[in-house]
């Protein structure tokens, strides 16, 4: 049959059980119970006297004479695998009646949500089941479910119609779930250290606390462009200036950048400071909070990443940015290298130059295609070129460095952080420098900001701050290789 035919056919189905229950979509659904508490406490549950009431999406059904088996899943997950829970509904013609049998058999579907109410037992093969007393429909399905889903040619439909996906993957439905507990976790570990949770504009005058190229968009009433965020961080700033010790906030960003595996322009982001710490605080602080994440999320604190295994009970790793470029990109000296012999190395590794590309970021450019996939346990790669770092504070025994670390594991970027600049006339001389970026071309150099250099200029506490992209840290957590499989809703191209 066609889809439309399909179609057709469960129209008619939804006219007779209109006919039969009056309504189809009701409101008011009655259960007692989710499948995994069922599956958790069959035996104590199969003893009650009074009828259990289930309700579920039908997954399968089976007709043999005068019984039908029917598989069903209501979304909850068993908490040893975290797979969705699925129970059989066992109907008997002599126990239904003929006709509520006969109208389950003839106008029932996959897809179609069903309550049932009934007793627990096991069949003769010892499969839990909940035999059937009545039963009503609750949400008919007007189209079926994909019979085939995994290893679709057009990989894009699992993201176009993720509803489909996450209803046929359990694997995919799990990974959620997943991030859902990574996210509450890592908020807990934060609230519980007296940090507090704050929002911050997303449309904002100026996109700034990042180097990266907005999108922009024009509010109407107010006759102004705005863009947004890139990120969070000199709004939290400013709050830090106000009073607050410890903020974070957990919410989207946007970027207007190519899509790769590790890249997609709307993003969740984590970004928290803290008052009268720095940098070194931050690595043990983060330290801490990964080992804590993967015991809480795993119970261990060895977590599996492609082949490797990622041990998050050892001391963290601290290797300089420079001694990084000396060991994996063969620079000899990178301290003393000049532009050209820095253009000249990152020629021979293949990556393209701009004509604004400062030294830091065609260094930077060669630490991420040359360096980066080659740290695989937690490194702090500390020491970051300051042309790459207009809002961290300098070393003060390296006048280009400043105090910054990137956290690295399996080959992916975890954490940026540093201890924040609070020095107005230096940050008015960062952002000054930029300008001459953003002139020579970069589109990605920060704006001069002029509130928040005048918002420092009333005083900011010494400070760090770190940023987590949620989507890489659960690609991780997951062993994950593309980050749209670990965004719901992912930014694709139209579907013509």
């Amino acid at each position: 049959m066609s889809l439309e035919e399909i179609r057709e056919s469960r129209l008619r189905k939804l006219e007779s059980l209109k006919a039969e229950f009056g309504e189809v979509f009701p409101s008011k659904i009655i259960r007692n119970f989710t499948l995994a508490e069922v599956v958790a406490d069959f035996s104590k549950l199969s003893k009650k006297k009074t009828s259990i009431f289930l309700v579920g999406r039908v997954f399968g059904i089976r007709s043999h004479g005068g019984v039908v088996f029917c598989d069903f899943k209501d979304g909850s997950l068993d908490k040893k695998t975290g797979k969705k829970e699925l129970l059989q509904a066992y109907l008997k013609k002599d126990i239904l009646g003929e006709e509520k049998f006969l109208s389950f058999q003839n106008n029932i579907d996959t897809g179609d949500f069903v309550e049932f109410e009934g007793s627990l037992f096991k069949t003769q093969k010892g499969e839990k089941s909940i035999k059937v007393l009545s039963w009503r429909i609750i949400a008919k399905s007007l189209r079926p479910l994909p019979e085939k889903w995994h290893g679709l040619s057009d990989v894009e439909e699992r993201f176009r119609k993720r509803y489909l996906d996450t209803v046929m993957n359990d694997e995919v439905f799990s990974r959620f779930a997943l991030r859902s507990k990574i996210i509450s976790e890592t908020r807990n570990f934060l609230d519980k250290n007296g940090f507090l949770e704050v929002e911050t504009p997303v449309l904002q005058p100026l996109a700034g606390g990042a180097l990266a190229e907005p999108f922009k968009t024009r509010h109407n009433a107010l006759g102004i462009d705005l863009f947004l965020r890139i990120a969070p961080e000199l709004y939290l700033k400013r709050l830090l200036i106000g009073g607050f010790e410890k903020v974070y906030e957990l919410g989207r960003n946007f970027r207007n950048e190519g899509i790769d595996m590790t890249h997609n322009p709307e993003f969740t982001m984590l970004e928290f400071y803290a008052a009268y710490k720095d940098a070194d605080y931050l690595r043990g602080f983060i330290e801490e909070m990964f080992r804590g994440l993967a015991k809480k999320v795993f119970g261990k604190q060895k977590v599996s990443y492609e082949n490797a295994e990622i041990d998050f009970s050892k001391k963290f790793s601290v290797v300089s940015f420079n001694d990084i470029l000396k060991r994996h990109a063969l620079i000899s000296e990178p301290e003393k290298a000049n532009l050209d012999d820095l253009k000249l190395k990152a020629k021979q590794f293949g990556i393209e130059i701009g004509n604004s590309d400062s030294w830091g970021k065609i260094a930077d450019n060669i630490f991420k295609k040359v360096c980066r996939s080659k740290i695989i346990q937690p490194t702090f790669v500390v020491d970051i070129p300051l042309e790459l770092s207009p809002l961290a504070k300098k070393k003060t025994d390296k006048e280009n460095e400043v105090d910054r670390f990137q956290l690295i594991v399996g080959g992916i970027e975890l954490v940026n952080g540093f201890s924040e600049l609070n020095d107005p006339l230096d940050q008015k001389k960062r952002f000054e420098k930029q300008q001459e970026f953003r002139k020579a071309g970069d589109k990605e150099a920060a704006e001069f900001d002029k509130s928040f250099v005048e918002a420092m200029e009333y005083g900011m506490p010494p400070a760090a701050g770190a940023g987590i992209g949620i989507d890489r840290l659960v690609m991780f957590l997951t062993n994950t290789k593309n980050i749209r499989e670990v965004v719901l809703f992912p930014t694709l191209r139209p579907k013509e």
